[in-house]
């Protein structure tokens, strides 16, 4: 079995360094939500969407490495180390800011993923060359369709029911804040513990 994920707002979890970085910056009263969508809109809502787009820079391109793991994902990496299945981590992310300073957003990420133990090959089964940033995407389309994944879980539905996905893969939707309803193109879940049990009890129904 081969498993595809995605990596912003779906391994790594902004929540709280987008809500940090905006109230530093002055961008947000302190009574937003401490969340990413919820800064997102307060923002957009108030016309500030070049304001939103830099925001995404700084923090993908500096605070992330404030920003822990989602609760649960790195134990999803071991246990599927120990059941020989075959993660990548695939994900649709520029090499560069659209506006603001030119911070290397994949030198970041992977820098992110060291720091964070997910290069720990023996453990996690992960290593550099199973990590792919893609540019647009439709190449984050075509990389999942290449490397053959069973599953692919994003936090994105709208990426989830595009209708160049390939056939044949599985859809998670990762949804934490219970954003989304449910959908007949995917399998939404709310947690890392509720992927787990979804891949787990595939394998005990071939095992």
């Amino acid at each position: 079995m081969l498993i595809g994920v995605d990596f912003d707002n779906t391994i790594v979890c902004y929540d709280e360094v987008f809500y940090q970085a905006s109230v530093e910056k002055g961008l947000i009263p302190e009574d937003v939500s401490i969340n990413k969508g919820s800064v997102r809109d307060y923002l957009r809502a108030w016309g500030k969407e070049e304001a939103w787009t830099e925001l995404q820079g700084v923090v993908y391109g500096v605070y992330i490495q404030y920003a822990p793991p989602f609760p649960g994902v790195t134990e999803f990496f071991k246990r599927c180390r120990k059941h020989d299945i075959r993660i990548y981590i695939i994900s649709h992310k520029t090499r560069y800011p659209f506006l603001g300073k030119t911070y290397d957003l994949h030198d970041a990420a992977h820098r992110w993923l060291q720091q964070n133990g997910f290069y720990d090959s023996e453990i996690t089964g992960l290593n550099r060359e199973q990590v792919y940033f893609e540019l647009t995407k439709k190449e984050k389309i075509d990389r999942i369709a290449a490397v053959g994944c069973n599953y692919f879980i994003d936090d994105l539905p709208e990426f989830l029911k595009e209708p160049e996905f390939p056939e044949g893969v599985a859809r998670i939707l990762f949804d934490p804040n219970n954003h989304y309803p449910v959908n007949n193109n995917f399998l939404r879940t709310t947690s890392w513990k509720e992927i787990e049990k979804i891949i787990l009890k595939e394998i005990s129904i071939f095992t």
